[in-house]
Parts: structure tokens; sequence; C-alpha cells
């Protein structure tokens, strides 16, 4: 653990001093292909990142080690536009590659390089644009539609991915969707197509539902679900092109937004009924804060976002991170003050805590950690203490990750 401090430290020596000597240069959103100079509309934008973590548990069987490092994603976005009118959004990239699912000629089943996000999309003005395909354009919450490139803690709040792998693919849907801007108000909405081999394979009994409603009912029965996330922007309107929330600004913007947002899945889950199926309806819904705003003239920044989520996945549903019952969770963040190009460092504090209705333990996660940037979140290291309880479960974990992206 002391490893992994002197580490994080004397990475940031290195790097302030061999950097920022001579300036960061200005990041432009990417690698970007321009057609046609008469029509700056017509381009190909290239995203790519990596997130690389060493990690360290107090708590593993005697024959494991504590520590192992870990490729925690690996991601290339491409964006496109013909004209400011038709978009196509492709998104590829792996997760959570380790020594324990690598593949001596990497064609195994583990984790692989696979489609992520590939969408089209129609805009019809600032109020209404139309898509559809595999997208993000998710429900519930700001962290449901969180961009992995800029979150404020290490990772998201693994329960506020609340259908990953229930009823979609990675966080993502096939359907259509709809999104808009009116006035300070946003809005994203859609219908789509529920995964037939979801996660959950479990058989239900008559005192617990499992989320296997489309593959035991039909998908006459459970194929579709439905999705929105509405937001009021009271300062500073963010940008909607895209599905990806910021998670900390830094202080480049005043935000204070308001949302709320639900999904529905009629009879998603099952659950047995005097010897017979019965479909039980999916249910979720939230209500978040995000504000985000420089702090004085001295380059400081508060990043602040709070959450309470009503789950219901069915009767005493609960299946890992996943359970019908209610959720608060909070985190924020202060940038330090100090020179605009010098290392910005921003420590935060995390806090969740998820009760279930199918036992009476509550879940609490509490994060510790903090950010070093070298050049904004395109380069940056996180330091994180987390400490998770439920039940006789008790686990503490010290990560370090390293990110880039270009």
């Amino acid at each position: 653990m002391r490893y992994f401090i002197t580490l994080f430290a004397c990475i940031i020596a290195l790097v302030s001093n061999h950097a920022f000597s001579q300036g960061s240069p200005n990041y432009r959103g990417g690698f970007k292909i321009q057609f046609n100079e008469d029509q700056p509309d017509k381009f190909l934008r290239i995203i790519s990142w990596a997130q690389f973590q060493m990690n360290y548990q107090d708590d593993v069987p005697e024959n494991e080690s504590q520590t192992n490092f870990l490729l925690r994603r690996a991601r290339l976005l491409f964006i496109g536009q013909i004209s400011k009118d038709f978009t196509i959004v492709s998104h590829i990239g792996l997760n959570n590659l380790s020594s324990q699912n690598m593949n001596p000629v990497g064609t195994g089943d583990a984790a692989q390089v696979f489609l992520h996000d590939a969408w089209v999309q129609y805009n019809l003005g600032e109020e209404l644009t139309l898509g559809g395909g595999l997208h993000y354009f998710n429900g519930i919450s700001r962290l449901n539609n969180q961009s992995t490139l800029n979150m404020l803690t290490l990772d998201n709040n693994r329960s506020s991915w609340s259908t990953l792998g229930l009823s979609d693919q990675f966080a993502r849907h096939i359907g259509v969707f709809a999104k808009g801007n009116l006035g300070k108000f946003q809005y994203q909405v859609a219908v789509n197509n529920a995964i037939a081999n979801g996660l959950d394979s479990r058989l239900p009994t008559q005192d617990q539902a499992t989320y296997t409603g489309l593959a035991n009912l039909g998908s006459a029965n459970a194929l579709y679900n439905y999705a929105g996330y509405f937001t009021y922007h009271l300062f500073d309107k963010e940008s909607s092109y895209l599905p990806y929330k910021v998670g900390s600004y830094l202080g480049g913007k005043k935000v204070l937004t308001l949302g709320t947002g639900f999904f529905a899945h009629p009879n998603g889950s099952a659950i047995q009924n005097q010897g017979s199926l019965a479909g039980e309806d999916v249910m979720l819904y939230a209500f978040d804060v995000f504000y985000d705003a420089p702090l004085g003239n001295n380059n400081a920044a508060l990043t602040a976002y709070a959450v309470y989520q009503n789950n219901d996945y069915g009767e005493n549903y609960l299946f890992g991170p996943y359970g019908s019952g209610a959720m608060l969770y909070g985190h924020t963040g202060v940038v330090i003050p100090g020179q605009k190009q010098a290392v910005k460092f921003q420590p935060y504090l995390s806090y969740a805590l998820q009760s279930f209705d199918a036992v009476d333990d509550n879940q609490t996660i509490l994060g510790i950690g903090a950010n070093a940037y070298f050049s904004g979140h395109n380069s940056k290291l996180t330091l994180e203490y987390k400490s998770q309880s439920f039940g006789n479960f008790n686990q503490k974990t010290l990560s370090l990750q390293a990110m880039i992206y270009l």
C-alpha cells in the first residue's frame, strides 16, 4: 500500500518537472479529419483512451496475490458528420483485461475488443434530434450516462449503471432515441429492445424474481423497455451532442444541473406464481443534482453530485450490485488553487448507501482519493482508497490509475 502512494508521488514529481517547464499544449477535441475546408461540418473525429491500474486488496484467499495489474479500459471512438444534420458514432474497445482472462493467442471469450456504440442520428434542429442503433442515451440519472473520459472518482458508482448486462450490452441498448434542447431544458428518451441473454440466468422462485422476463415469457411480453432523462440547467448549459455526461469540468464551466429520469421494462423480471411463471415490471427512477464551478480567482474549483434512486427490479430482487430498494450516492471534489499551467490536484470523497428489500443489511461504499492532472483530463493519475461493506463482506482496495486520452 505504501508502494502505491510513493509511486503516485514520484510520477507526479517526474511529469511536472518535465512537462510543465515547457507548458502544456492545448487539446482541441481529438484527431479530426476535415474532408473539405469549405465545409467545416463534414469531418471524422477520432478519440482514443486507455486506463491502466495497479490494485491492492486486503481480503483475498491465501493462495492469491494482494496486488495485480489491470487494463481497465482501452477504447476508440469515431464521430463522423456528412453535414451538421447527419451524424454517425462508432465506439469499440475492451474492459478489464488482466492476467486471469488473457488468452495465449487473443481469441478467448473473456475480455476482448467489442462494439460498444454504433448509432446514426438526424439533427432536425436544436429542439429535436432522432436516431437509432446501439446507443448510450440512457435514462435514470447522470451517472447512468457517465462518460469514462472525465470522471471525478476513479470509476463510476457501479450500481448507477443500473441495467448493465441485465437488459443491455454494457450499458447500451439497441433502440431508437430522441433528444433536444428547449431553452435551459434538455431531454433524451429512448425505446429499446432488451437483451435476450442477460447476466441473470437464475431460475425464478416463489419468493424472489429474476431478471429473466424475456427469456421466460417471450418477446411478445418482455422485449421492449423505455428510458428517459431530463435536466434543467440554471447556469451554463451543458452540451447534449453526445450522451456521455461530464464528471468534472475542473472549473471550466459554471454548472448547476437538476435532473430526473426513469427506466421501465414491462415484464422485465419473472417470478414463480402458483407453479407457473408470471412477469414483474421493472421500474427505476432517480432525482439528481450536479454542480461544478470555479472558486475564487486562483484556478480552484468545486465539483459536487448527489442522487437518490429508487429501484424496483421485482420482488426481493438481489443480484450483484443490483437490487430492489433505494440508493443514495454523492461525491465532491475540490481543485486546489494554483498556477494555471501547473499540475492540478483534486482530492475527493464519495459515499454510497444502498438498501435492499430482500435483506436487512445495507451496503455502504466509501471512497477517498485524489486526482493529479498533468494536462486536464487528457493526462491524469488517480489514487483511491475504497472501503465496501455489505453483510459479512468487507473489502478494502487501494488503486492507482494512469489515464491518457487523445
